[in-house]
């Protein structure tokens, strides 16, 4: 708990205590909740989060094969038809806290995930209960059952997406808008669909075929996992893809070691604060983190001279771009990101290279990752260049804005930092630069406007 925010702290402690409430009714003396039916159901969803932690068909040794987060909730919407409100929230307990987790703290993270599903199920038991769910599928009234099995659906959904934007916002310090964008929306036609399973289970269930026969609909779910988990993996050959051409850069190019990784860093930071859609940051963070694949294509003894460069040498480097798009163009996963590569040394006023774009001309990324690029040069120690504080390299992108960089992106970088914090470091072989204290930026004084802008820094990136 001790690297958690606050916030995020009083808010886990609050859905803890508010999944708790749901579920006391249920243990009260004379509650009459189905035991029976509460452990098979709470079993049921355990044993299907155990793929997670078993060896799963084409997996590495040693490694956990991911399941989709949502894959089994069908069987905690039949839960929600087929239980009282309390009794549907102790089912989703044991399931959530048998979960694999990656990242840690994997414990808060458990219980994070219990709190929150116990309080959808219970949530969703109500809006079925509402709909006279119970009677409907002991009729069984078919076309009827389908409004209280949608009605269960949807406020699970509505509560899941709920809490995942507010717990977002509070761990990460992401505006609420941003944690929310699009989530409901997104999560929508999946939970739809689990609720059609849940009720085809809760049917079967409640059948004369018994539980027993419920069983079957879980089938296309581990289909759906083993899916999931290709998916994955390909996921993961991309990430390795990545690694492979940045510690190429780093090795031909040691004095911006670390530099790529951290442009990564302040375009995802810069996308947060622009609202962008959460399927487009990873594409972005590619971007940032390769933007100087081209440097590969560059004579090391250019990008190692210790002196000025030659108006040839800079015209050679003033290539890498170039290089870089040629390299990741065959690159499908990458989207967006090869015009990044290509277009981050372009300039607003059009003086920029390889091919002098004028303002919007200029793609979307690449005006982002021009400003994270610049930031990140001017706050790193160099061979040819000592650091600036992070307060006189905002100035100078705030003084560059309009000509060079886009004013927008500049806007979204000091309110990140405002937000996040900065934390310099060492690119070369010199003394560490101390990081700036987190969500305080000291004033700085004026960077003379004689200052060289920093997007022309002599090793192009």
């Amino acid at each position: 708990m001790k690297g958690i925010p606050g916030t995020a702290r009083v808010y886990i402690g609050c859905a803890v205590v508010g999944a708790g409430a749901c579920a006391l009714p249920a243990v009260r003396p004379g509650a009459g909740t189905p035991w029976s039916a509460v452990a098979l159901l709470a079993g049921l969803y355990a044993v299907c989060e155990a793929p997670a932690r078993c060896p799963f068909p084409g997996r590495l040794p040693g490694r956990s094969a991911p399941i989709g987060a949502g894959s089994f909730f069908p069987v905690l919407l039949a839960a929600a038809l087929l239980l009282p409100p309390a009794a549907a929230a102790l089912a989703a307990v044991p399931g959530a806290l048998f979960a694999h987790v990656e990242q840690r703290p994997r414990g808060v993270r458990r219980v994070w995930r219990a709190a929150q599903l116990a309080l959808a199920a219970c949530a969703a038991s109500r809006a079925a209960v509402l709909f006279d769910g119970p009677a409907a599928l002991s009729t069984p009234d078919f076309p009827y059952a389908l409004l209280p099995a949608t009605a269960a659906a949807l406020t699970f959904c509505l509560v899941v997406t709920a809490l995942d934007g507010a717990i977002l916002a509070g761990a990460e310090r992401v505006p609420l808008r941003s944690a929310w964008r699009g989530t409901l929306l997104r999560s929508l036609g999946p939970h739809v669909v689990h609720g059609l399973a849940g009720l085809m289970m809760a049917v079967l269930w409640r059948s004369p075929y018994g539980p027993v026969s419920a069983l079957f609909v879980l089938l296309p779910m581990y289909i759906s996992s083993w899916v999931f988990a290709q998916y994955h993996r390909e996921q993961g050959a991309h990430r390795s893809t990545i690694r492979a051409l940045v510690q190429a850069v780093d090795i031909k190019d040691r004095y911006t070691r670390g530099h790529s990784e951290r442009v990564g860093r302040a375009s995802v930071l810069i996308a947060r604060e622009l609202g962008m859609a959460q399927e487009r940051l990873e594409v972005l963070r590619f971007a940032g983190i390769l933007h100087d694949v081209g440097k590969l294509g560059v004579p090391t003894r250019v990008l190692r001279k210790d002196g000025p460069l030659t108006p040839e040498e800079r015209r050679i480097i003033e290539l890498h771009p170039e290089y870089g798009h040629e390299m990741v163009r065959g690159i499908g996963f990458l989207g967006e990101a090869r015009a990044a590569i290509l277009h981050h040394h372009e300039r607003l006023d059009g003086s920029g290279y390889p091919y002098g774009l004028v303002g919007r001309q200029i793609p979307e990324f690449a005006r982002v990752v021009a400003v994270a690029d610049a930031f990140d040069a001017m706050t790193s120690t160099r061979s040819y260049s000592r650091a600036r504080p992070v307060a006189t390299a905002v100035e100078e992108l705030k003084r560059c804005a309009g000509t060079q960089f886009d004013p927008r992106m500049v806007r979204a970088l000091v309110r990140a930092l405002d937000r996040h914090g900065w934390e310099t470091s060492v690119t070369a072989d010199e003394p560490a630069v101390p990081a700036q204290p987190r969500r305080e930026r000291p004033a700085a004084p004026a960077v003379p406007t004689t200052a060289p802008a920093p997007a022309r820094h002599r090793r192009g990136g």
